[in-house]
This record gives structure tokens, sequence and C-alpha cells, in this order.
């Protein structure tokens, strides 16, 4: 494994400054360029637990990019642990390459190397261009990774959990938008056609939804289009003008912003995207002041990381659908609590994610 020492040029002052924004603990960057290993793993808060977050692959345009999404997706995963009850931090990893060619057994076994290196602070699992024979290589060189084969013992793909709390934190804002949380005849525009959102749309369909859908990779949204019967599918930049009853993002983050906005036409915004704010508070509030319901995403999305926390413990199926059981009931609570004190929904969800993570470090400094 090479290291690279960065010397301290104007670049690297505006990442220590990123890093310090939001109070990242630790940020690495690992290299091998034997097996073309480019990648970063950030751990911003174990105040909880060690920090556990998947490993995306993805062909970022530029480094920098890698590094702006691998602080916001670690950050987010602080407030998904601490908001789901689990005794979890936060991180995340990306590796920077294409998922469809740049993989191999060499480079997955030199990447949990250095997962092993951090000798259990990030525990690392599937996310965006993994799966769970990418973590299977993985679990070679360490035994910090989950999501691992049902035949190794592990829960396997987190995938259909996270779709499920998704899809629930999606039934409670129809609840209170519309009374009642059926889905039937309500038009859901999801974003992204990836294993995710396969599932989320079968549960929608099976509620009665009218779904569109769009991906870049078109091939995705035929396969979806062949095993479920009345999938509409749109062009990407088209999905921001379907007449809809709920917008659903499920690809990359960011897609809430002041571009996309004036064309949205929804009552909500609930999907499994993580970041779905471009920027937190200006679009939180535009969402807020346009009388749309975002359900946060780092709460109903959590149910890949409750599956994966369950594996950790001794993975019991029936427990941690239980456990992904309550985030309808907290969607609304978040909604409650936001209406009571006049703020946004992420700033609610923020909220109660950041109480228990000051409780829990109150608790520790006493022991």
């Amino acid at each position: 494994m090479e290291s690279t020492i960065i010397s301290t040029t104007p670049n690297t002052m505006q990442l220590f400054e990123q890093i310090s924004t939001n109070n990242h603990e630790q940020v690495v960057f690992c290299h091998d360029k034997a097996s073309g290993l480019k990648s970063i793993i950030a751990i911003h808060n174990t105040t909880l637990g060690p920090a556990l977050g998947g490993t995306r692959f993805w062909n970022y345009a530029n480094d920098a990019d890698a590094i702006r999404d691998v602080l916001r997706l670690s950050r987010g995963m602080t407030y998904k642990a601490a908001i789901s009850g689990l005794n979890l931090g936060g991180g995340k990893a990306v590796i920077i390459g294409n998922s469809a060619t740049d993989k191999s057994e060499t480079l997955w076994r030199r990447y949990g190397k250095f997962v092993n290196s951090l000798n259990g602070k990030y525990i690392t699992a599937e996310d965006v261009g993994t799966n769970t024979a990418d973590m299977e290589y993985i679990a070679m060189e360490t035994k910090h990774v989950t999501g691992i084969p049902e035949y190794m013992g592990g829960s396997g793909d987190p995938s259909p959990v996270t779709a499920y709390t998704t899809f629930l934190g999606m039934k409670a804002s129809a609840k209170k938008a519309y009374g009642n949380d059926s889905l039937n005849g309500k038009i859901v525009a999801v974003q992204g056609a990836g294993h995710v959102a396969g599932y989320l749309i079968e549960m929608l369909v099976k509620d009665g939804a009218t779904v569109y859908v769009t991906d870049i990779a078109t091939d995705k949204v035929k396969a979806l289009q062949n095993k479920f019967s009345g999938i509409n599918a749109v062009e990407p930049d088209a999905i921001y003008d379907v007449k809809m009853d709920i917008y659903a993002p499920c690809a990359m983050g960011a897609t809430v912003n002041e571009n996309t906005l004036s064309r949205l036409k929804c009552a909500i915004i609930a999907g499994c995207a993580n970041n779905q704010l471009e920027d937190e508070v200006v679009h939180g509030n535009a969402v807020k002041n346009m009388g749309m319901l975002y359900a946060p995403d780092f709460l109903i999305n959590a149910g890949g990381l409750i599956n994966v926390y369950t594996e950790m413990l001794g993975y019991n199926r029936e427990r941690a659908m239980g456990k992904a059981d309550k985030v309808y009931g907290l969607t609304l609570d978040i909604y409650n609590t936001a209406e009571k004190e006049n703020i946004t929904s992420h700033q609610a969800a923020l909220m109660l994610a950041e109480k228990r993570i000051a409780e829990i470090a109150k608790l520790k400094s006493m022991l």
C-alpha cells in the first residue's frame, strides 16, 4: 500500500477547511498504484460507536468532487445512525473509478487492508457501484465489513430494507399530506433505477401507484419496465417536469436545488438518495415555503444501515425489520415537530439526531 504526502498548497488548506467545517475526526487517502485503487475514507463522528458506512464506487469528474461527496455522505451517516437509535458513528468511503470496468480482486483486497488498518474505527458495507460479492473480497482482509453474502453468515444485500424504510417514509408523508397513507392512484416520479429503486418501485406498484422512472443507464429502466407493467420511462432531465404527487430522488444527491425546485410540481419529496438538498438551509426553506413536505433522507433511507447493524449483533431478520418499522412513526413525529417549531423537517430531524449525540457524549464523560 502506498501513501502520499500532500504539500501545503491553497487547495490543501481548503481541504482542511472542509474537514473542520463539519468537525470530521479523520480523513484517510488510500492509494495503491498496482491495483489502481484511489480511495478516500471519511470518519465524521464516533461518539455513538464505530463509524459504519458504505463504500461508493463512482467515476467522479475530479478528485474535488470525490472529497466533497465523501465528506457530505459521512456526515449524513452520523445523523442516520443517531436518529435511528443505533450505537454507531458516521463514516463513508468512495473509490474513484468506473465500477463496470475497474473492479478486481486485487483492488478490493488492497482496499480491505486499508479498512483493516483503522482497527475497527471504520466499518464498511455496500453503496452505489458495490455489491455483496465485492464485500466478500474485502472480508478476506478485514473483519470490519458488513453486508457480506448470506452463505458467509451475513445479511446479504441491504437494498430491500433501504427501500422498505423509504417506502414507509413515503407513506407517512402521504398520511400527513392527504390524511391517509395509501399510495393508490398517486403519481410517483422515481429518479434512478438502481437496486434500491427497483425494490421501491416494486412496493409502489403493489400499493397501486403510477410510476415514472428515469436513469442515465437506460438498460436498467427497460429491465424495470419488463418486470413491472405500467412503468413509464422518461428522459433524465424530464423527470422534474412530470405531473407528480411525489418526487423520489433515488440516485445521486443534490437534485433538489435552485434549478429543479421551480420545475417540481409535487406535494412530497421522499426518496432513498443521500443529501438530496443541495443546500440544507436554503433549499430546505425553499421546499417548506413552497408548501411541499420533505422526508429527511437520512431518516427514511436508514433501512440499509439498520440491516447491517443488526448483522453486527448476529443477524436476525425479524429484529431488523422491527427496527425498520419505526421509521413510519418517526417520520410523522418529525413533521409534527417541524410544524410546531416552525422549522424545516430537515432541521427537526437534525435537532433530534444531535440531541441524542450530545446526551450520549455527556453520559460517556461521566463514566
